[in-house]
C-alpha cells in the first residue's frame, strides 16, 4: 500500500531545512505509520536530496509524525539552483512510499 493511501502530507522549509508532516486520515492509522515511517526510511527515501540528518517528532494526539531534514534544499531558497526552491513537491514524494 502507498502512505497516500492511509495519509495526506504538507511541507515547510526554513533556509535549507525542510519540513514534512505526515498526517494519518484515521487516528487509528498512527502506529503503522510510527513503525513504518522511521527517520531511516525517510532517509533513505530522500538519499539523493537530502544530505543532512533526519530527525522525526512524533504528535500522537494529532495522528501525525513531523520529519525535519537538514541541508535537504540545496543550499537553500536564496542559493538552490533547483525548480522547487522551497521543496513543496517534496511531501508529494513521501507519500510514494510503499508501506
Amino acid at each position: 500500500m502507498k502512505l497516500w493511501e492511509i495519509a495526506h502530507s504538507r511541507t515547510g522549509d526554513k533556509g535549507n531545512i525542510s519540513n514534512l508532516s505526515l498526517i494519518a486520515y484515521d487516528i487509528k492509522d498512527f502506529e503503522l505509520l510510527k513503525e513504518k515511517v522511521t527517520p531511516e526510511v525517510v532517509k533513505e527515501w530522500f538519499k539523493d536530496i537530502v544530505k543532512g540528518e533526519v530527525v522525526r517528532y512524533e504528535l500522537p494526539q494529532l495522528g501525525a509524525l513531523n520529519f525535519v531534514m537538514y541541508d535537504a534544499l540545496g543550499g537553500g531558497v536564496t542559493r538552490s539552483l533547483s525548480l522547487d526552491k522551497h521543496g513543496k513537491g517534496l511531501s508529494s514524494y513521501l507519500l510514494d512510499i510503499d508501506i
